[in-house]
């Protein structure tokens, strides 16, 4: 297996190479550590959402590292983008889907060790962040799987996408949302990203959504919602 080495500050993965600095938030080596010392000191721990959903987050934290949610379905169990830290204690899961690039956390060993397919919209497979990782499956419309509904809005990243299960909305960072306020990811083309705003709030806005899970957060949507009709109006 390659090498592959953890930053402390964001939880990103180095697969095959070693740089000076972190690819996505620019740390210093010094801030590296191995896979293996990373799977040593911290652990993957699990937090119910309802019924169908987990939260799945590193013990103690890893630097700033975002949520990986794990999905359970008729048909086996998914998640939505993947936790920085190996934890081979955890279930195994069919298939690892991303709502963007940034956050492909150790999905490499996952899928090797549970034999789990890796999935990402093809206009994010390319990226350079994308090195050492591998994608058995990208994808180019929105699709239903297992009763997983996912849908392209652009935006933030090129192939930038967010999932319905039931009545949970996963949406990732498209929006930073603490203490009762919210706005735009501003890392990424601003019309563009409040575009893909205006789509979501088209394919959700008739639903029935009781959770929202994001970045960092778990919200009901009766909160959530009038902050984000509140943004598209500004």
């Amino acid at each position: 297996m390659a090498n592959q080495y953890v930053c402390t500050v964001c939880g990103y993965n180095m697969v095959g190479y070693h740089p000076d600095r972190c690819p996505f938030c620019g740390a210093p080596q010094e801030r590296f550590i191995t896979a293996e010392e990373c799977s040593a000191r911290f652990t993957v721990m699990s937090t119910r959402v309802n019924d169908y959903v987990t939260r799945l987050n590193s013990v103690p934290a890893l630097g700033f590292e975002h949520a990986a949610y794990r999905i359970k379905t008729t048909d086996g169990e998914i998640w939505v983008d993947c936790p920085s830290c190996y934890d081979r204690r955890l279930e195994a899961v069919k298939y690892i889907t991303f709502t963007h690039h940034h956050f492909l956390g150790a999905s490499n060993r996952y899928r090797e060790h549970f034999g789990a397919q890796v999935r990402i919209h093809q206009d994010d497979s390319s990226h350079r962040i994308c090195k050492g990782f591998t994608f058995d499956r990208t994808f180019d419309k929105d699709a239903v799987e297992d009763g997983v509904e996912s849908y392209h809005v652009d935006g933030h990243t090129p192939g930038f996408t967010f999932y319905v299960f039931k009545e949970t909305l996963f949406i990732c960072d498209y929006v930073f949302y603490n203490l009762g306020s919210m706005r735009f990811n501003p890392f990424g083309p601003a019309a563009a990203t409040r575009d893909g705003g205006k789509r979501i709030n088209e394919i959700i806005g008739s639903r029935k959504i009781e959770d929202v899970c994001g970045v960092h957060y778990v919200a009901k949507y009766k909160d959530w919602k009038p902050l984000f009709d509140k943004l598209l109006a500004t």
